[in-house]
């Protein structure tokens, strides 16, 4: 801050006001109020706008003006979201067969298992081009040949990360898929 001979100042800490009197390199002398000449350093100084003291600052102030202004800021509470909530997935998958075909009579098993991995690639594909962060993919505990093909297939990703979901949630049964946008698939 620039100070000069003849400035009206106030001390920051203390509850002093005076008029410079003489200005040396880091040092600046103050005749106080009540006549004493003081020594001070430049940052413990604070220029006092146009003879107002503080009491005159609070006393000539439009508190009504204040309100308006402080009400006029307040931001929208944002919605509570529980942490268990914030980072469950959005998008769920289910892979059982009877979710994907009205009947499964007359199909091999590896038909089943070929619908069920067409079905989990084709959404996969979408949550990439969809952006959608987080997918579940529900596929049952069996005897684990699903669980295996689905992570052949979700290994052959490089922006995807998988692991089993949420055990409360969805047992043995799921694995949750995560998805990095910005490495290349």
């Amino acid at each position: 801050m620039k100070f000069k001979v003849g400035d009206t100042v106030e001390t920051i800490d203390d509850d002093i006001t005076g008029i410079i009197t003489k200005i040396s390199e880091n040092t600046i002398k103050v005749e106080a109020d009540d006549g004493f000449e003081l020594q001070f350093e430049a940052h413990e100084l604070m220029l006092t706008s146009s003879g107002n003291s503080l009491e005159n600052a609070v006393y000539n102030t439009d508190f009504e003006a204040v309100k308006k202004e402080k009400a006029s800021k307040k931001r929208k509470p944002a919605p509570t979201v529980k942490p268990k909530e914030r980072h469950a997935p959005k998008f769920e998958v289910d892979l059982h067969i009877h979710h994907l075909t009205k009947s499964s009579k007359g199909m091999s098993n590896f038909d089943m298992l070929n619908l069920q991995l067409d079905t989990a690639r084709g959404q996969l594909e979408f949550a990439i081009r969809k952006r959608i962060p987080k997918v579940v993919f529900i596929h049952g505990v069996g005897e684990g040949v699903l669980r295996q093909e689905l992570e052949t297939l979700f290994g052959r990703y490089n922006n995807v990360k998988f692991y089993d979901a949420d055990y409360k949630t969805y047992g043995l049964g799921a694995t949750e898929v995560r998805i990095f946008q910005n490495v290349e698939p």
